[in-house]
Parts: structure tokens; C-alpha cells; sequence
């Protein structure tokens, strides 16, 4: 491998360390400052709202109810290897585009930082921002009046896949010759 080559795989690892960094120092500030189950600040109406939660879960909280061993592999060991299998994909494939590269060390930014929770909060993951929505309901099914409430892991980890889901569709589009429809 060139040193140009080495560079371009190198340079957006500093994306996954600032991620790392900033979701961290957010999640430090939000526990010192802001206690359990409490709302710390409230902007443009009780819209966006700083709060203090925590999450055993996933998403959503999927999983909370698992038992400790199950949810200890399922959500902290299971996505180690993930991120090792993404890194070794990483650094393997010369294939990338540039922004390919920054938004897959943005995933993986995202995802250390809710892991070194994982292992190192008893009470799980950090969860702070919280956003009022439209609700949204289905009758008999579910009720839905505020986003479920994330942390800056979890934004990078949906805006990073967002991109390169869009990314991977105009690459396929190319290669196929057409452009996808919408892109």
C-alpha cells in the first residue's frame, strides 16, 4: 500500500475518534450536571428537550428486558466483532470512495462510543436529546409522541448510514448504467 492510499484509509479514522471524543465529553457533562430521569434544559417550546436517561437496550430500547448475559452479548460483544469485521472490510477494500471511507468511520465513531458505555456504565448507555415529533399512532399497536431520546453516537450512527446507503445506491447506479430513481 502507497502512501497515498495509506493516508486516504487513515485521515477519516479522525472522524471516528472526534465522534468518539464528542459523544463521550457530552455523555460526561449530562451525568455530572443532569440527574437520572430528569429534564436539564428545554428550547423553542419544550421541542427539543436535554434530559438524563438511560438505555439497556438498543434502539428503542429494544432488548431492555433481556437478561444481563444475553443483552451483555447481544449489544456489547456481537457488535465488537461487527466493528472488527468493518474495520478489517475497511482496510482491506480499495474500493471506497473517499466519502464512503468518512461515513463508515462515522458508523463506526458512533458505535464505540455507545460500547465503551456498555462496558463501562452498569446502567447502560447514555441517552440525552429528546425531540417532540407529531405523534404517531396505530390504533391497538403503538402510540408515539416523542422520538425516542439518543445521544450523539447514536445521530452520527443514522446520519453516517444515511449518506452511505445513498452513497452505495449512486455507486450501483453508475456501475449499472442509470441512475437510480430520486438520486
Amino acid at each position: 500500500m502507497d502512501n497515498r492510499t495509506k493516508a486516504a484509509k487513515l485521515w477519516p479514522l479522525v472522524l471516528t475518534l472526534v465522534v468518539v471524543a464528542v459523544d463521550q465529553i457530552t455523555k460526561y457533562v449530562i451525568v455530572k450536571t443532569i440527574p437520572p430521569f430528569t429534564i436539564g434544559s428545554s428550547f423553542f417550546g419544550g421541542i427539543l428537550r436535554i434530559v438524563h436517561v438511560s438505555n439497556t437496550g438498543v434502539a428503542f430500547s429494544v432488548g431492555d428486558s433481556l437478561p444481563d448475559t444475553a443483552r451483555r452479548f447481544l449489544f456489547a460483544i456481537l457488535p465488537l466483532v461487527v466493528i472488527g469485521v468493518v474495520f478489517a472490510v475497511y482496510f482491506r477494500n480499495d474500493t471506497f470512495t473517499k466519502l464512503q471511507r468518512w461515513t463508515i468511520c462515522g458508523i463506526v465513531g458512533g458505535g464505540l462510543g455507545n460500547l465503551i458505555d456498555r462496558f463501562a456504565r452498569a446502567e447502560g448507555v447514555v441517552d440525552f436529546i429528546d425531540v417532540d415529533i407529531p405523534n404517531i399512532a396505530v390504533p391497538g399497536l403503538f402510540s408515539l409522541e416523542r422520538w425516542p431520546t439518543f445521544n450523539v453516537a447514536d445521530a452520527s450512527i443514522v446520519v453516517c448510514c444515511a449518506i452511505l446507503i445513498v452513497l452505495f445506491m449512486k455507486t450501483a447506479g453508475a456501475e449499472s448504467g442509470r441512475k437510480p430513481d430520486g438520486i
